[in-house]
């Protein structure tokens, strides 16, 4: 029996759940006080939706992209590379893989969907702590939307 040339069935993200993604995360930002750039990345890592909210850093909105698109390739939080990516750590220099995009702080994470990693959410302009609350955030609307949907 020979492998198969396509599979199909997969779990896509799409720009409405990408919508919902960035209201959660904004909302967890109003409340924490705390402005963000919000991104969101299909399973390719390419963006598909992009949030600077008022008073969010400018330098935070490549960061946050940048997290989002992390997370979607590893499959993992960005915040899991901070111990093992530092100066003698076993993945110490992967923060300059893909031409320094690969980001080695709290603030990314993988969106999951039965199993299947589907993209990646990205916040950044607070500490790594709130960045990854506020990227939960966004994760937990998704999960409640498609919950809600699937009756």
């Amino acid at each position: 029996m020979s492998d198969p040339l396509v599979t199909r069935g997969h779990v896509r993200l799409t720009l409405a759940g990408a919508k919902t993604i960035l209201a959660g995360a904004e909302a967890r930002a109003r409340e924490i006080g705390v402005p963000m750039d919000i991104a969101v990345v299909d399973s390719g890592g390419l963006l598909l939706a992009f949030a600077r909210m008022d008073g969010a850093k400018l330098t935070s909105a490549e960061i946050a992209i940048n997290k989002a698109f992390t997370s979607a390739g590893t499959r993992k939080g960005t915040h899991e590379y901070a111990a093992i990516a530092g100066h003698g750590g076993p993945a110490f220099g992967i923060h300059a893989s893909h031409g320094g995009r690969f980001t080695v702080f709290g603030g990314g994470l993988p969106i999951a969907v039965d199993g299947e990693t589907i993209g990646g959410v990205g916040c950044s302009s607070g500490s790594p702590e709130q960045d990854r609350d506020v990227a939960q955030a966004g994760l937990d609307a998704l999960l409640r939307g498609i919950k809600t949907s699937a009756g």
